[in-house]
């Protein structure tokens, strides 16, 4: 008799987590909706904090013709799919950094109790809609850099460019899942949390020849931030790897996101098991 792989414990689960997430992003963005000219205002504000980002770097090349041995385009290139990456994992799961004052005052009990799994509420909680500006920030800047870089396009770039970015946002999903497991044994480290995911994006902003090659490497086998946009980048760039990495390195995104999102799932669970009640 065939199996319903559907029916499945682990299918099961991660099926009722989506749409736990999804009713509670929904109520959210209609309590959002609900007060459209704030929501408008909100938005536009996240997009100009995050333009600041890119200003900074256009007041760098007001001074330098190349960054690092980079141009003005192919360092707007590296900051779009960084940015909109980021913003996809900030939209999705940027709620996470709340996680240790949950855990601080007790408020975390309440989530337990529910017949929902506690990441899909931690990650969907107070869902912000205004972090769309983030995403359409960096997908302009993106947008412009294509549209002013001389590329040589094949369909396998093509194609790789929005797998980079889903796989730069899953990467960075992980990062923000992972950071929120620390907390359950740090309470008080949504700040390291933030140097990770806040701080990697920044970082990834800019060329890797700009760094020391031990930073560089720290980002590419220890914690994987270079899959967001370095290699894959400089491969529809044209330009030479950081560390003499081999060509093929640059479509393993998804493999490496995949691996992230399983490591990060594992240590979601241990933390989740090691957590003790305030029992007030």
């Amino acid at each position: 008799m065939p199996v319903d792989r559907s029916a499945t414990p682990l299918a099961g689960s991660v099926r009722e987590a989506l749409r736990a997430y999804r009713m509670i992003a929904a109520m959210w963005i209609r309590s959002t909706m609900a007060y459209r000219a704030s929501f408008a205002m909100t938005a536009f504000g996240n997009f100009a904090a995050t333009a600041l980002d890119f200003a900074a770097i256009l007041l760098m090349f007001s001074q330098v013709d190349r960054l690092g041995g980079y141009s003005l385009p192919e360092v707007a290139f590296l900051y779009g799919l960084s940015g909109a990456a980021f913003g996809l994992a900030d939209l999705a799961m940027g709620s996470m950094d709340r996680l240790g004052r949950r855990v601080r005052d007790g408020t975390l009990d309440t989530l337990l109790v529910r017949p929902v799994p506690v990441l899909a509420q931690v990650a969907a909680d107070r869902f912000a809609l205004r972090r769309l500006g983030r995403i359409t920030q960096g997908l302009l800047v993106l947008g412009w850099a294509v549209a002013a870089l001389d590329i040589a396009w094949s369909p396998l770039k093509v194609l790789l460019i929005p797998v980079t970015l889903l796989s730069g946002g899953a990467i960075f999903a992980a990062v923000f899942v992972a950071g929120a497991a620390f907390q359950f044994v740090a309470q008080d480290a949504s700040e390291v949390q933030n140097s990770f995911t806040y701080g990697g994006n920044t970082l990834l902003q800019y060329p890797p020849t700009v760094f020391a090659k031990d930073l560089v490497r720290g980002v590419t086998f220890v914690l994987p931030l270079a899959f967001v946009n370095w290699l894959p980048a400089l491969y529809v760039l044209g330009r030479p790897y950081p560390l003499d990495l081999p060509a093929w390195v640059a479509f393993t995104p998804p493999l490496v996101a995949a691996g992230c999102c399983a490591l990060a799932g594992l240590a979601w669970r241990v933390g989740l098991r090691s957590y003790r009640s305030t029992g007030s």
